[in-house]
């Protein structure tokens, strides 16, 4: 894979891009389709935030919790800009992308991912970076729900005990992959035929690219913490790893382990 090129960004370059945001596409461009992840749905309450929906095959998908909801880890306002403007800018291009292949349409986005030699190469880029994205995003809001088990449970947890020989040590891994992504990019808990391992990816790469399934996924772009963190991304990830919600990462692991 490809290695990102580092940028020195000032708070008021990183305020700038934020309110850039989704200028040229608008939320006009989000669109109809299925979530990234096939894996048991989270109730969506009364209130919570949900994109417009407008033509076209993605989405996306209703936050399910408040923009507050997971301070003071992560801040309310980077949490509404990493929503509502990254999120949807990485959907609202990746529909732009497929308007003129039907053929598309019609797929989950991670059926997508996974056959890339299928992606016309007039749009392999944008699939691999937007649908990439939105990919990502919709499985690390997922795996952030507020509430459910803040340690490994059910078959997630044993699986974790044999491959990595424990919880501690797989944050150590966990930890080490997020802080040593050189520039932008993911760390990842990836299956691969019934077993557990750590990885990172460059940009918005997206573990199905490579044959994996995600099981969460940590968002270490500097959109992620800026505001709150600055260039203290290992204070970023410190304080996010236990809000993962391990309910929700065993959902995502049993059914995956279901399709081998």
């Amino acid at each position: 894979m490809m290695k990102p090129p580092t940028a020195a960004l000032s708070r008021r370059d990183v305020l700038k891009a934020f309110g850039a945001g989704l200028a040229s596409f608008g939320l006009a461009a989000l669109a109809r389709g299925q979530d990234a992840a096939r894996v048991p749905a989270r109730e969506v309450k009364p209130g919570t935030r949900q994109m417009p929906v407008p033509s076209g095959p993605f989405q996306v998908p209703a936050l399910g919790y408040s923009f507050d909801a997971l301070e003071p880890a992560i801040d309310a306002r980077t949490m509404e800009i990493h929503y509502t403007k990254h999120h949807a800018a990485y959907v609202a291009k990746a529909n732009i992308a497929v308007q003129d292949y039907p053929q598309l349409h019609g797929m989950a986005p991670e059926d997508i991912l996974r056959d890339m030699r299928a992606v016309p190469g007039a749009i392999y880029m944008q699939i691999r970076n937007h649908l990439g994205g939105h990919v990502n995003h919709t499985i690390f809001w997922d795996v952030l729900t507020p509430g459910g088990a803040k340690s490994p449970v059910g078959a997630l947890g044993r699986q974790i005990e044999k491959d990595f020989g424990g919880y501690d040590q797989f944050v150590r891994q966990f930890s080490d992959a997020a802080r040593s992504r050189f520039g932008s990019g993911w760390a990842w808990l990836v299956e691969y035929n019934r077993k557990l391992s750590v990885i990172s990816t460059a940009n918005q790469d997206s573990p199905y690219m490579e044959g994996y399934t995600p099981i969460l996924g940590l968002d270490v772009w500097e959109h992620a913490y800026y505001l709150k963190y600055q260039n203290r991304r290992g204070d970023y990830i410190s304080a996010v790893m236990p809000l993962f919600n391990w309910d929700r990462a065993n959902a995502r692991f049993e059914a995956a382990i279901k399709k081998r």
